[in-house]
């Protein structure tokens, strides 16, 4: 191998990935058998890492909306200067307090981020990371199972079930609202020109999406995990090929 080729390989493992999300890039899962939330050793972070170059950091946390999300984002690219940050929110930003509204369903009830205001963090943060000469990349929501996602929130409370129902007006909206908020996730990345992989899409093309999620109704258990994992790189595939292992050895070869 050559000098310039040894240039080129040694570039591009210098490459560094941020992921700034939310508990599906962070890797939760729940666990059926302990009945709790554990983290998922196989996540589709950590299947990433092991096929590209350069080193991936996965700054997601639990329970994250973008507002506290871009906040720690702008300490962290300080920090680890990124060359590119794939950026996954909108799951806990279109959610509501579950347990007022079964307590109070005749009261007004507002999602933990505004949708508008979701749209002008999402450009912003965009804009941001150009500021600062890294590539934004986004992602779009996995589908969440209303009905599962309805009888976890409530508790399979017979009660809070009819209370919620109440303010709802249907079960079907708790997909109609999150597939607002990927629409604008999809809407911002046309506006600012920014490339989005399209995780939906890839649940979508399965007719029983339901069983890629955990009984939550919302979190991708571990095969979902596999599913955004080959979605992404079949993204870095046709746009960034290079950064791929085997195809950076191959491409000098």
């Amino acid at each position: 191998m050559n000098r310039d080729n040894q240039n080129v390989i040694n570039a591009i493992a210098a490459t560094k990935y941020m992921i700034t999300g939310d508990s599906i890039s962070k890797g939760v899962i729940y666990d059926e058998i302990r009945k709790k939330y554990v983290l998922l050793e196989n996540n589709y972070v950590t299947l990433l890492q092991e096929k590209m170059m350069g080193a991936v950091r996965n700054t997601a946390r639990f329970g994250n909306t973008l507002i506290k999300g871009v906040t720690n984002l702008k300490k962290d690219i300080q920090k680890e200067k990124p060359h590119i940050v794939l950026i996954e929110y909108g799951g806990n930003d279109c959610d509501f307090n579950w347990d007022e509204i079964a307590l109070n369903p005749d009261a007004e009830h507002l999602p933990k981020t505004d949708f508008n205001m979701f749209e002008k963090m999402l450009t912003e943060t965009i804009s941001f990371l150009r500021s600062e000469h890294i590539t934004p990349i986004l992602m779009s929501l996995p589908p969440l199972n209303a009905d599962s996602y309805f009888k976890w929130v409530s508790k399979n409370d017979p009660v809070a079930e009819q209370n919620i129902l109440k303010w709802l007006g249907s079960i079907t909206k708790i997909y109609w609202w999150q597939e607002r908020y990927n629409t604008m996730i999809v809407k911002v990345a046309e506006m600012t020109k920014t490339k989005y992989i399209d995780v939906r899409g890839a649940f979508l093309e399965h007719p029983d999406f339901t069983k890629f999620l955990c009984s939550d109704g919302i979190h991708p258990n571990e095969a979902g995990h596999r599913i955004i994992c080959d979605k992404v790189l079949e993204f870095v595939q046709h746009n960034y090929g290079f950064l791929l292992k085997d195809n950076s050895r191959l491409a000098l070869e």
